[in-house]
């Protein structure tokens, strides 16, 4: 299984990048590969100040080794060694009515020391960062995370979609990093769905993203903006920035296994802004994008 997802994920980045590199008609990803002293390494592609994509990273790597003590802690094992795959990507547009784009597919597994696996599971999903809200794009993503759940579970999505809003949540703001999508997290083999069945499910949800994603970019790039616009755009970014530092599992993963750091903060944007005690003006499209945020939508029925 492990093969067989690395296999996939590097297919995907593939399509990926080069989908966005058409998008953006001016810059192109460079790619960087680096290996872990520990076991295993990775190959990141960063795209910046293109024509359309400030700063965006798709990123894959596969990482092996003695897990280490903090994260034993964390799962409540001992001396156990791991595997871990998958496929990070963050894109920060230029033009705030894009918006940022985050998504992540993943795959675990934990042996014991004489080498059999004794714990493996899949991980991901993707979700979408608006700083002005198009509510028909906000559905259109979500109707694509949707269709790619129904085709595996009828509850999928749902479940899904709430543990997206739970997850990407800045207690400390109260309110939602975004508008959601999809996160799954510790999905194991059961009566009802097999490994393979998850690697379907994942896969599905993976092959989804360009569908999600790329119709808004299109639709959205060319529209003007004001620096007033860029200034809100920043310092959205801002609480972007504060939740992957604060709350988000992937980056303490990633640093607490000894990742590659430029790697590990790729995700973050090149301009970001932190205003004291920043409100916006009542009743404008800036208090709109607030009032959802701290009071999560159903997008589509």
């Amino acid at each position: 299984m492990k093969d067989k997802f690395y296999a996939y994920i590097q297919n995907l980045q593939n399509q990926i990048t080069s989908k966005l590199e058409e998008i953006d008609g001016e810059a192109t990803f460079k790619e960087d590969k680096w290996t872990r002293a520990e076991g295993g390494g990775g190959h990141s592609r960063v795209i910046e100040n293109g024509a359309v994509f400030e700063k965006g990273g798709v990123n894959i790597s596969a990482v092996h080794g003695a897990l280490p003590e903090s994260m034993q802690n964390y799962f409540g094992v001992k001396d156990a060694d791991f595997f871990a795959c998958g496929l990070s990507l963050v894109i920060h547009p230029k033009n705030p009515m894009v918006p940022t784009v985050h998504a992540n597919w993943r795959y675990f597994e934990m042996y014991d020391k004489a080498g059999n696996i004794v714990d493996q599971w899949f991980g991901g999903g993707q979700d979408l960062t608006p700083y002005y809200l198009f509510e028909e794009d906000a559905t259109h993503f979500h109707s694509i995370c949707k269709k790619a759940c129904d085709a595996h579970n009828s509850d999928f999505y749902k479940t899904y979609k709430k543990k997206c809003d739970e997850y990407f949540y800045n207690a400390h703001r109260n309110e939602g990093r975004g508008v959601g999508g999809l996160f799954f997290d510790y999905c194991k083999a059961t009566d009802d769905m097999s490994m393979q069945n998850w690697f379907e499910f994942v896969s599905e949800v993976g092959d989804s993203f360009i569908d999600a994603y790329a119709p808004i970019v299109e639709k959205r790039k060319e529209l003007e903006y004001t620096s007033v616009q860029r200034d809100w755009q920043e310092i959205r970014r801002g609480r972007y920035v504060e939740f992957n530092l604060v709350h988000d599992k992937g980056t303490l993963f990633g640093l607490k296994t000894n990742g590659r750091i430029e790697s590990i903060l790729m995700s973050l944007p090149s301009h970001v802004q932190w205003r004291y005690n920043y409100h916006p003006e009542k009743d404008s499209e800036e208090a709109k994008l607030i009032e959802v945020l701290q009071n999560p939508k159903e997008w589509v029925k």
